[in-house]
């Protein structure tokens, strides 16, 4: 059993997948859009939705991550509830995922020792979504 983690976005979600995609080094997403899907007489599909991002994935180190964007007219509250963790045993993997998650972001606590890890920092990326790092170096109990 796994638990993934989707992520809503407002229109963007091409971007933000495309970008992790990079970060992650992951192969590149299938995208399928709202246009895509089979019609519904009954609810005709607005104009502005055709190209939206209805769902994607990726896998990042053996996790999936799906995306997709918000259906218009849809509430939409970016990335307050949701925060990923990275828990890695690779600290030159981990610098750099962390590195380019930075760029357009705001690092809220630099990669640094703590006293759960040798190597912890958080940051939110520029689409708003909340990254935590943490170093694993085999004695993680917490």
């Amino acid at each position: 059993m796994s638990i993934d983690v989707y992520i809503n976005f407002n229109g963007n979600c091409r971007e933000a997948v495309e970008f992790y995609a990079q970060v992650f080094d992951t192969e590149q997403p299938q995208l399928m859009t709202f246009g895509e899907a089979p019609p519904n007489p009954e609810y005709p599909l607005p104009e502005e939705a055709k190209n939206l991002i209805m769902h994607t994935r990726l896998n990042i180190d053996g996790s999936n991550v799906m995306f997709s964007d918000v259906f218009p007219g849809m509430p939409f509250i970016a990335g307050n509830n949701i925060s990923l963790s990275i828990i890695s045993k690779d600290m030159e993997k981990m610098k750099s995922y962390f590195d380019r998650l930075k760029d357009g972001g705001e690092v809220r606590l630099e990669l640094q020792e703590t006293f759960w890890s040798k190597c912890y920092g958080s940051l939110t990326d520029k689409f708003g979504i909340e990254w935590q790092f943490n170093y694993d170096s085999g004695d993680m109990t917490r």
